[in-house]
């Protein structure tokens, strides 16, 4: 008799563990559907090819709005050098010039936005999506998109910048030559255009090859209109 009852409070708490483990997975896997997706901050993403200044720009709207800043490039970067099994595998394909697949990308993000859901202003998404599926997967999983904003630069201009980059900085990047950069403008214009032709309604074309200021002020505009649109459908839905 006590072998069975002992026996049942075995099972009873293996069954209490495996109910915790499938809550924190769910938790996990719809976690931001939650919190982002309920939260009224506003969610943008900012899109521009290599040396058109949005850098610049991103740090600007944090100071101005309070909004919290994710570029993917950082947080990849970051995973790696935490030393995780995750960022060890990360390292291995990045070293190698391969793409991280979107699904990893996807998870850090969505982590990171996560810890922060709850005291953010709104989200600043930098660098990503890269390609129009990226798009539909983020809002899929993560939350609806509610601007983009697309720093316009030619192609010359980003060039010509990218190189004075390099010729600044000490660490070498092997696709800092004309003709990677030419590659790399190319590919980045086809998949800009098709995520733009996706979300027309939602894009705000401005450009970046002004001054800082001029620039900013273009991005306020689009941001004000941005968060007054959020709160007035948050309202609505709330009558």
């Amino acid at each position: 008799m006590l072998f069975m009852l002992h026996q049942m409070k075995m099972q009873q708490e293996k069954d209490e563990k495996q109910r915790h483990a499938n809550a924190v997975a769910h938790h996990h896997h719809h976690g931001i559907v939650t919190c982002v997706k309920q939260s009224n901050a506003p969610v943008i993403w900012i899109l521009g090819g290599p040396g058109c200044g949005k850098g610049t720009q991103c740090d600007k709207i944090v100071k101005k709005y309070n909004f919290k800043h994710f570029s993917t490039g950082d947080l990849l970067r970051a995973e790696v050098a935490s030393g995780s099994d995750k960022g060890k595998e990360l390292k291995e394909i990045m070293s190698k010039g391969a793409l991280v697949s979107n699904d990893d990308v996807l998870q850090i993000l969505e982590r990171a936005m996560v810890k922060v859901s709850d005291s953010a202003n709104g989200f600043l998404i930098d660098g990503y999506p890269r390609e129009k599926d990226q798009g539909t997967a983020f809002e899929k999983y993560v939350a609806p998109v509610d601007l983009i904003i697309f720093f316009d630069c030619s192609d010359e201009t980003m060039t010509a910048r990218i190189l004075h980059r390099a010729k600044e900085s000490t660490e070498v990047r092997a696709d800092d030559n004309e003709e990677a950069i030419k590659i790399r403008l190319a590919t980045f214009r086809k998949n800009t255009n098709e995520i733009m032709a996706q979300y027309q309604q939602k894009t705000v074309v401005i450009n970046a090859e002004r001054g800082v200021d001029e620039i900013f002020a273009d991005v306020q505009a689009a941001i004000d209109n941005a968060v007054a649109n959020k709160k007035q459908a948050a309202a609505a839905a709330l009558s």
